[in-house]
């Protein structure tokens, strides 16, 4: 009996002291580490940061398929390809007439989208080819565009006849232009071996409406 009561007292013990030393245990932590587990709750939260990182991944993966959409939007720009349809239409602005034809895409012309024929178009107004001027070209402009068919309308006005004037010049006949001042040819005819009245005429200034008409006079009074 009595070495059960010595057993019980002393489990009773040992109880005891282990308490006291998880006491003291955890007095001393807090003694020496104060708020230590404040600041840890405080932490937990952050976890919430979770969701708004998955946002700023994604936020940063849509600028690169915004990308990839602008590229592939770029990559489908129609240009003018040597399969293209070419079309010329000519309008002439002195007769009213209108006239189409198909012709070969200018090798200048391949690779352009529509802006850059459009730049090209223009430099071609603003500096046409000799035998363009000589018809009487006057502008060009783009109707249609498609990576199938390009259109682009030319215009024309045919310049009149221009006319020439007889006149003298140290008693010989000269011709000049519309202008009166400016020299289109001299002339081996002596103002005196013409008729009076013609002579008349042609100082004050002899009218002569077009090349065939002054040749035609040419031909009548040269020696």
């Amino acid at each position: 009996m009595k070495l059960v009561k010595r057993i019980s007292l002393f489990m009773a013990l040992s109880v005891v002291m282990l308490g006291l030393g998880g006491w003291g245990a955890l007095w001393a932590e807090d003694f020496f580490y104060p708020n230590r587990y404040r600041h840890e709750a405080a932490k937990e939260p952050s976890v919430s940061v979770l969701p708004s990182q998955t946002l700023f991944e994604s936020d940063n993966e849509a600028p690169e398929e915004s990308e990839q959409v602008i590229e592939a939007a770029v990559a489908d720009e129609p240009v003018v390809t040597a399969d293209t349809l070419y079309l010329v239409e000519q309008v002439d602005l002195s007769k009213g007439t209108v006239t189409e034809r198909e012709e070969s895409v200018p090798v200048m012309y391949i690779g352009l989208n529509r802006d850059e024929l459009l730049e090209a178009l223009s430099f071609y107004g603003e500096n046409p080819p000799l035998t363009e001027l000589e018809n009487g070209f006057e502008n060009i402009e783009l109707t249609a565009f498609s990576r199938d068919r390009v259109a682009v309308c030319k215009y024309y006005r045919q310049k009149e006849p221009e006319g020439f004037y007889l006149m003298v010049a140290d008693h010989f006949i000269v011709v000049c232009e519309e202008d009166r001042d400016t020299l289109y040819m001299n002339t081996d005819i002596l103002l005196e071996r013409l008729p009076d009245s013609l002579q008349r005429e042609i100082m004050e200034g002899k009218y002569v409406a077009s090349e065939e008409e002054l040749y035609l006079f040419l031909e009548s009074y040269s020696s």
